[in-house]
């Protein structure tokens, strides 16, 4: 990377990065593999896909991030009745108060905000779904033939119930590949649960103090699109996601027993942008192997599609995945 400015502005992320996790631990309890993730996701302008129960302070998560980047935060709770509208916004007819004359005016929806919680996406309609997965898309909203650009950086974060899934829609497979992690958030540790219930039921939260803005935000973005990545970790990555699918040549032997359908370019695509914003955030130039490998589980274990053999031993995609990583470090 030969241009000084965007060598300052990646700078001033790694410096930054530690300033947001403090301002973030002033609000939750543990959850550092998380927030990281998150924040890798954020920068490198992809969304996710969190699995958690309930009470696990997802929203609080989010909302605490939102503000440490100074961005306008909106939830959108997803239940079986929600309509397109209800989530792009709607026009309404208006009455102007001088000459009495009516027209339309569009009420935009909670799309448009900076970070959007799509939360328990799965219990909305297909229909319903796809509204918000092309915002995710196409970074915009088309409204009769109105079309209203959303504002960067644009991040959704959609969670689902991993117990409830009486009355859900999954996801699909094509719509749940343009989420670029899956991350599965878990109960705290004792001690983390201990603090959390002294946090929260003694004094008022601390302040959050804001650590960037959209703008920077943004060009931070576009430098770390600017990092240059070695052919051996290009290579690592490639033939990583390769090695996913069954019908691949060189695959080993427990991908063809356990998966049915493995990974497309995209999860290639994702590995090598998360590896370079890992890199940004640890005030990195280049990626290494090993910044592919911490991000290869939550990049690819929503994209292994496991067969019913995989199923019936109780294995799980990010099982295989992991295996299948400590087969390529031999």
């Amino acid at each position: 990377m030969s241009n000084s400015k965007e060598l300052e502005i990646l700078e001033q992320l790694a410096s930054a990065r530690e300033k947001i996790e403090h301002e973030i631990s002033k609000v939750i309890v543990g959850q550092k593999d998380v927030v990281r993730n998150f924040l890798i996701a954020l920068f490198a302008n992809g969304n996710v896909l969190l699995e958690g129960v309930p009470g696990l302070a997802k929203t609080l998560l989010i909302s605490t991030i939102a503000r440490a980047l100074n961005l306008k935060f909106n939830r959108i709770q997803f239940t079986p009745d929600l309509m397109p509208s209800d989530i792009t916004g709607t026009d309404i007819l208006a009455e102007d108060k001088k000459d009495g004359k009516r027209y339309f005016q569009y009420i935009k929806g909670p799309i448009f905000a900076n970070i959007v919680l799509a939360d328990e996406i799965n219990r909305t309609p297909p229909k319903t779904q796809s509204a918000l997965l092309q915002a995710m898309q196409e970074y915009q909203v088309t409204a009769g033939n109105e079309t209203f650009i959303l504002e960067r950086p644009f991040f959704v974060l959609a969670t689902q119930n991993p117990i409830e899934q009486e009355g859900t829609y999954p996801l699909p497979e094509a719509q749940l590949d343009r989420f670029m992690f899956n991350i599965n958030i878990d109960y705290p540790s004792y001690s983390e649960e201990l603090e959390i219930v002294k946090a929260t039921t003694g004094k008022a939260p601390q302040e959050i103090i804001s650590v960037l803005d959209a703008e920077t935000i943004v060009r931070m973005q576009e430098a770390i699109r600017m990092i240059p990545v070695s052919e051996h970790v290009m290579k690592y990555a490639v033939n990583l996601v390769r090695a996913t699918r069954p019908k691949e040549e060189n695959a080993p032997e427990f991908i063809k027993r356990f998966v049915n359908w493995g990974a497309g370019p995209r999860a290639s695509q994702y590995l090598v942008i998360a590896a370079k914003t890992r890199a940004a955030l640890e005030n990195r130039l280049t990626p290494s192997e090993e910044d592919v490998r911490q991000v290869a589980e939550i990049v690819l274990q929503h994209r292994v599609l496991i067969s019913f053999a995989a199923e019936a031993e109780g294995m799980k995609s990010r099982n295989i995945i992991k295996k299948l990583i400590d087969s390529m470090n031999k």
